[in-house]
C-alpha cells in the first residue's frame, strides 16, 4: 500500500467546476465591440446534406448561419468573411466597419458562396488573417467552420497558438467527418469554444451561443490560489487557464498531498481582470470524500488498487495523460514523458497512445493468447441473413454482382458526389427549371433588418409578416414613424411566433430594442398593443426589452 503513496492514484484528488461570474458593474459598463472574422470551408464535401436525408446542404446551412451572425453583430464593430478550399477568398481586403452598405455587400457575397473551392487547405487563409494588423481596442474574434480534417493539423494548431494573445478562436465541426483533434485544438489554443454539429442538430443556435461568448469582455491575469487546512497542499494537474467565459465551465483538477488532523473545508479563489477591472470568484468545498466514491486511503483490504478505480481519479488521469500526449507530439519523442504516460495509464486503467488493454483469463489470471475467434451477434444475425438471402435470390446476380451491389449501396450512402446529386435532383421538378427551396420564415424576416437594428415598412416586410402593405399602413398609429412601427411589428412577430427559436434571434432583437429606445417614443405601449391586435399576438412591452 505504501508504494502508491504520493502518486496520483494513492492521494486524494479534487475536481472543481468553475462557472466564472463577471460583476454586474463590469458588464453594465462594457460595450460589446471587436473585429469579427468568419472563415468558411467551401470544399466539395460541404455540398453534402447537413445530415442524412436532409434537404439542406452543409454549405446552405452555413450561409443561413452567416446571415444570422452578420445581422446580430453590434454597431461600431469591424468584420470580414473568408472562405477556403484549395485556395482562399475574402469579401473585403481588410476588416470593414459594420454599416448598412458593407453589410449588404457581405450578404450578397455570402449568397453566392458554394462548395466549389476543392480541398480543405486552411493554413494559408489563417496566415493571411493573422498577418492583418489588429485594430486598436477591437479584440479579434475568429469563427471557423469546417466539415473535414486536414493533413497538417499540428501546423495549424501551432499557428493558432502563436497568435493566441491577439484573438479568440471559436471553431465549429460540421458533420460526423469533422476532425475532433482539429476543432477542439483550435478552440483550446485560441482561448475560445468548440462546437460540433452532428446528426439532426441545427447549426444556428450553437453558433449564436458562441457569438454571445465572443461578445464578452476579454479576460487577463488569471490566477488560482488555494486555502487549505495546515499540512495540506494542492498541485494543479489540469492545463493552465488561458481564458475565461462567463457561464462556460472550466474544469480544475488537483492532487492533494500531506495530512491534516481533521478534514474541514477548503477554498479555491479565482482572480482575473475583465474590461480593466479586478475580479474575484471563490468556490468552497468539503474535504470529506463524497459518499460511495472511495474509502479513506483508496486501497482495498489487501493494499492493492481496487479493480474499479475512483471515477474522479480516472478523470484526472485521463486529463493529465491527454495533456502529456500533446506535449510529446509537439516536442518529439521525450523518453521521460513517455515513461510517465505509461506509468499513469497502467496505474489508473486509462488507455493512452502507448498502452493497450489485454484480455485476461479469469481462471488463471494470464493474458489470453492465440488467434481471434469470430462469434455472431444473435441480435443482428437474422437481419444480415435475410439481406444475404434476398441478394442471392436475384438470378441475374452472380457472386461478383452481389458484392458490386453491396458496394454500390454503400457508396450511395457515403459519397459526397452522390449526396450532392441527390440534393440537386430534389430541387428540380420534371423538365422544369431548377427551383429554389422555400426560405425559412424567420430567415426571411431577419434578412430584411437594417444594420442599425430597425426594419423598414415595405412590401417585403408585409409579406414576411403574412400581411399586406395596406394592412400595415392602415393600422399604423398616426404618431408613429414608419420605421418605428415596422420594427415594433417585427419584434412582436419574433416574440409571438418564433419564441421557440429565441436562441437564434435574441441578439438581433436586442439590437432592435436598443434602436427603439434611442427614439424615446412616448406612446410605445399603445403602439405595441396595436401591433398585437394586427398580428394576433399577446406580447408585453417589457418582454420586448422596451
Amino acid at each position: 500500500m505504501e508504494e502508491f503513496r504520493g502518486t496520483l492514484m494513492g492521494d486524494p484528488v479534487v475536481m472543481m467546476s468553475l462557472y466564472p461570474e463577471f460583476p454586474e458593474y463590469v458588464m453594465s459598463k462594457f460595450t460589446p465591440c471587436g473585429e469579427f472574422v468568419f472563415l468558411l470551408d467551401r470544399s466539395g464535401s460541404m455540398d453534402c446534406p447537413i445530415y442524412y436525408e436532409s434537404h439542406q446542404s452543409r454549405i446552405a446551412s452555413a450561409r443561413d448561419t452567416l446571415l444570422l451572425l452578420l445581422k446580430s453583430l453590434p454597431m461600431g464593430c469591424y468584420f470580414n468573411i473568408y472562405s477556403f478550399g484549395n485556395s482562399y477568398e475574402h469579401v473585403f481586403p481588410k476588416s470593414a466597419k459594420y454599416s448598412q452598405k458593407n453589410l449588404k455587400r457581405a450578404i450578397k457575397r455570402v449568397d453566392e458562396m458554394n462548395a466549389d473551392l476543392g480541398g480543405t487547405e486552411m493554413l494559408e487563409a489563417l496566415q493571411h488573417i493573422y498577418g492583418q494588423p489588429c485594430i486598436p481596442d477591437e479584440p479579434r474574434q475568429l469563427f471557423i467552420f469546417t466539415d473535414g480534417e486536414v493533413c497538417n493539423t499540428k501546423t495549424i494548431l501551432d499557428e493558432v497558438k502563436k497568435n493566441c494573445e491577439f484573438h479568440r478562436c471559436f471553431s465549429f465541426g460540421i458533420g460526423e467527418g469533422a476532425s475532433s483533434e482539429l476543432i477542439n485544438g483550435m478552440a483550446r489554443e485560441g482561448g475560445g469554444h468548440a462546437q460540433f454539429i452532428v446528426g439532426n442538430d441545427r447549426m444556428q443556435p450553437k453558433v449564436m451561443q458562441s457569438l454571445r461568448l465572443a461578445l464578452q469582455p476579454l479576460v487577463s491575469d488569471i490566477s488560482l490560489s488555494w486555502d487549505l487546512p495546515k499540512g495540506l497542499s494542492a498541485t494543479i494537474l489540469s492545463p493552465p487557464l488561458r481564458s475565461l467565459l462567463q457561464g462556460h465551465r472550466s474544469l480544475i483538477f488537483a492532487q492533494l498531498t500531506g495530512e491534516c488532523s481533521e478534514a474541514t473545508d477548503g477554498c479555491l479563489t479565482l482572480r482575473f481582470t475583465a474590461a480593466g477591472h479586478q475580479c474575484q470568484n471563490q468556490l468552497h468545498f468539503d474535504l470529506q470524500a463524497a459518499e460511495g466514491t472511495a474509502n479513506d486511503s483508496g486501497f482495498d483490504q489487501k493494499g492493492d488498487l481496487p479493480l474499479t478505480c475512483f471515477t474522479v481519479h480516472r478523470l484526472v488521469a485521463r486529463t493529465l495523460i491527454r495533456s502529456l500526449e500533446r506535449e510529446q507530439r509537439e516536442n518529439g519523442e521525450e523518453v521521460e514523458e513517455i515513461k510517465r504516460v505509461v506509468e499513469l495509464s497502467v496505474q489508473s486503467g486509462v488507455s493512452s497512445v502507448f498502452t493497450a488493454f489485454l484480455a485476461v483469463n479469469k481462471s488463471n489470471g494470464k493474458a489470453v493468447q492465440g488467434p481471434l475467434i469470430y462469434r455472431e451477434n444473435p441480435t443482428h444475425s437474422q437481419l444480415l441473413r435475410g439481406v444475404w438471402l434476398n441478394l442471392m435470390s436475384d438470378d441475374s446476380c452472380g457472386e461478383k454482382n452481389i458484392f458490386r451491389r453491396i458496394f454500390s449501396s454503400w457508396r450511395k450512402r457515403t459519397s459526397a458526389n452522390k449526396h450532392g446529386k441527390s440534393l440537386k435532383k430534389k430541387l428540380f421538378s420534371g423538365d422544369s427549371e431548377p427551383r429554389k427551396p422555400a426560405r425559412d420564415p424567420l430567415l426571411e424576416l431577419v434578412s430584411l433588418q437594417d444594420a442599425s437594428g430597425c426594419w423598414l415598412l415595405d412590401p417585403c416586410l408585409a409579406a414576411a409578416l403574412g400581411k399586406s402593405t395596406e394592412d400595415l399602413e392602415k393600422t399604423k398609429p398616426a404618431s408613429a414613424k414608419k420605421d418605428v412601427w415596422a420594427t415594433i411589428l417585427a419584434l412582436i412577430w419574433l416574440h409571438g411566433v418564433q419564441v421557440d427559436a429565441k436562441d437564434e434571434w435574441d441578439l438581433l432583437a436586442m439590437k432592435a430594442a436598443l434602436w427603439l429606445r434611442a427614439k424615446k417614443a412616448l406612446c410605445i405601449r399603445d403602439w405595441v398593443e396595436a401591433g398585437n391586435v394586427l398580428l394576433g399576438c399577446n406580447v408585453q412591452t417589457d418582454a420586448l426589452g422596451l
